[in-house]
């Protein structure tokens, strides 16, 4: 696809039409090299096409959505069939039964479901609820881990607090991972006034200790519930879910990446005596849950149900750990390689695992981090700095990946061991998502 001057006009006052250039932060200019694609025109399979020319084989997928690869043929057939009978109605579509009623069988510890188009709606919702069944104001979440809403009860516990009342933020509290003492002290300080904890069952580092049982059995002994999201980690760290593994059995779970292969979909999943607050057929005052004209929008419904499908017949689950396993093995060898697995490592599970560049002195680098990430994407490996594996990613894509980071770490040992790395720089460092200012 050649370069277009259209593109290059509508690129130059991008910030002018979106505030940040993008709809969400993670995909800014300030989160990728300069090397990166300034946008995106099509994907297809493991890779996607840049308005700058060039081919990228894709690392990202969506921001971890796209389980099983761009315009992926079985999701898309789904999807044009049922746009042809419609896609928003006055009545619920039959479609919202037929895949509320799949989920509720495959969810674990689901009775009812909810549809929304985003995470942030419906983890907000979880908290509604939370607030609602228990009559108490608190919300505690799990600070080790990165993001849980937009919305106020969550963005004002971060470094952007902006537009947030001190009131609200207060509302919200915080605890470590894997640092049961830091929740239980939490619970002391706030007896009888916390309606919910909300945590990843793993975001990078795993569980230690019976960590993950201690907090439930903390949260539940004090009254409080237990909310899991899922976000990421179902269908991809487990199928349908991951928390099930640890014997978990919270009140409220999330869903949203893994579901509908990058279509906007996104699942609140609880038990029924709390769900049923945003129903019509209880008698206790009514919760006010999700109510948004597009949140069951067909078509988004219609790929989560052939999403459902494929990841059954082809058990796309276990061969995406298969192949990260992989993956990990021959990157860790590289690393070796060049003798730098003190300060080039992969942390997190197989099937989403993340790179962390450290300095001498043991301390993150987001200078090296850039700098690695500008090398890997100006050879046309679109890179952020994890493997969001996909179905579509092969053995072709895996030695495309190895040749070429067998390159850049090469080049990266060079970089690494000079005294004016920033020469090296084509373009800003990248900057953290939530910080004060620009």
């Amino acid at each position: 696809m050649p370069k277009n001057s259209r593109f290059s006009a509508l690129l130059n006052k991008r910030h002018s039409l979106i505030p940040g250039a993008a709809h969400t932060y993670s995909k800014g200019d300030d989160q990728f090299p300069r090397t990166a694609p300034p946008a995106i025109v099509r994907g297809k399979g493991a890779y996607v096409w840049g308005t700058d020319g060039k081919k990228y084989l894709d690392w990202c997928m969506g921001l971890r959505s796209v389980l099983l690869g761009h315009a992926y043929e079985p999701v898309n057939r789904a999807v044009a069939k049922q746009m042809s009978l419609g896609t928003n109605f006055g009545r619920p579509a039959m479609i919202e039964f037929e895949f509320a009623n799949e989920l509720v069988k495959m969810l674990p510890n689901t009775d009812m479901v909810k549809f929304a188009k985003n995470g942030s709606t419906v983890t907000t919702a979880a908290t509604k609820l939370a607030r609602a069944f228990t009559g108490r104001k608190y919300i505690v979440v799990c600070s080790s881990q990165p993001f849980f809403s937009y919305d106020d009860w969550f963005v004002g516990t971060t470094q952007s607090p902006a537009g947030i009342p001190e009131e609200v933020r207060k509302l919200t509290l915080t605890f470590a991972y894997n640092d049961i003492a830091s929740l239980e002290r939490v619970f002391a300080e706030h007896q009888n006034e916390i309606a919910c904890v909300i945590l990843e069952v793993m975001a990078g580092d795993e569980p230690k200790d019976n960590f993950l049982q201690k907090v439930e059995a903390l949260t539940h002994r004090e009254g409080a519930l237990l909310i899991i999201d899922e976000m990421i980690t179902g269908f991809r760290y487990g199928f349908p879910a991951l928390h099930d593994r640890y014997g978990l059995k919270p009140d409220l779970t999330t869903y949203g990446k893994g579901i509908a292969n990058g279509y906007s979909l996104a699942i609140l999943a609880g038990r029924k005596e709390v769900m049923e607050l945003g129903g019509l057929e209880h008698k206790k005052e009514r919760v006010f849950l999700v109510s948004t004209t597009h949140g069951a929008e067909t078509t988004a419904l219609a790929a989560g149900l052939a999403v459902l499908k494929e990841m059954k017949i082809k058990k796309i689950q276990p061969a995406l750990v298969r192949y990260g396993t992989k993956l990990k093995k021959e990157l860790e060898k590289l690393v070796i390689k060049h003798s730098l697995a003190e300060f080039v490592q992969l942390k997190g599970a197989v099937v989403n695992m993340s790179m962390v560049f450290k300095d001498r002195d043991g301390a993150v680098s987001p200078l090296l981090r850039t700098l690695f990430l500008q090398e890997v994407n100006k050879r046309g490996i679109l890179f952020q700095g994890y493997f969001a594996l996909s179905y579509s990613h092969g053995q072709r894509e895996l030695q495309t990946t190895l040749k070429i980071f067998d390159k850049v770490l090469g080049e990266y040992s060079k970089i690494f061991a000079s005294t004016d790395r920033e020469a090296y720089l084509l373009g800003p460092i990248i900057r953290p998502v939530f910080r004060k200012y620009n």
